[in-house]
């Protein structure tokens, strides 16, 4: 589990194919020293394994399907994404319940600058803006945002100067991929919907 409390955005040293996923290194100064082979961490908000680690960089392996159904298939050397380390049950949580398992991949619609301030909208598919409602929870790239708005096909949160700044959404434009992750709790009653739907 994880909050989507960004920690540090790690640099993309290398993507090295291992059909048929990839491996990808990244540098990670401020948290690889403090981690393990076997450990979790969210990589732009997707459960990933570390499998080799040494004083500043980690290694992790994304199979086939990470690949296909999140951002990290796109991933290119000097590039960069946000990183968190799994949740300690004695953790602050400061934003919200997060598994690591993305729900889709969503494109930024429009970005609105104000200042140090942004305003950032999103193009999803209806059956993600389904899970949302307006001052809930969502993930975006591993980071948790309070949704702003919600259409049918798009929502917008609002990015404070903080959050541009230390997390990979300060760099996003128009037309670049990001990786969603609904809220549990909305999940699980659109689920008990459908159900108690179909058992009428």
């Amino acid at each position: 589990m994880f909050t989507g409390i960004v920690e540090t955005v790690a640099d993309v040293v290398a993507v090295h194919p291992e059909p048929p996923g990839s491996r990808l290194v990244l540098a990670a100064p401020v948290i690889a020293a403090e981690t393990t082979v076997g450990e979790s961490i969210a990589v732009n908000g997707c459960c990933l394994t570390i499998v080799r680690r040494d004083v500043d960089r980690l290694e992790f392996q994304a199979g086939p399907e990470t690949l296909a159904r999140t951002n990290l298939g796109e991933l290119q050397p000097g590039g960069q994404v946000n990183l968190e380390r799994a949740l300690r049950l004695s953790d602050r949580l400061g934003g919200h319940l997060l598994t690591g398992h993305i729900d889709g991949v969503g494109t930024v619609d429009q970005r609105l600058d104000e200042g140090a301030w942004s305003t950032i909208w999103f193009r999803v598919s209806s059956s993600l803006t389904r899970q949302m409602a307006a001052k809930g929870s969502v993930a975006i790239d591993g980071a948790s945002l309070t949704l702003v708005a919600v259409e049918e096909r798009r929502f917008s949160v609002q990015l404070i100067p903080h959050t541009l700044a230390v997390t990979t959404l300060g760099r996003r434009r128009a037309g670049d991929r990001v990786n969603i992750e609904t809220d549990l709790l909305a999940k699980y009653v659109e689920r008990q919907l459908a159900a108690a739907r179909n058992d009428q």
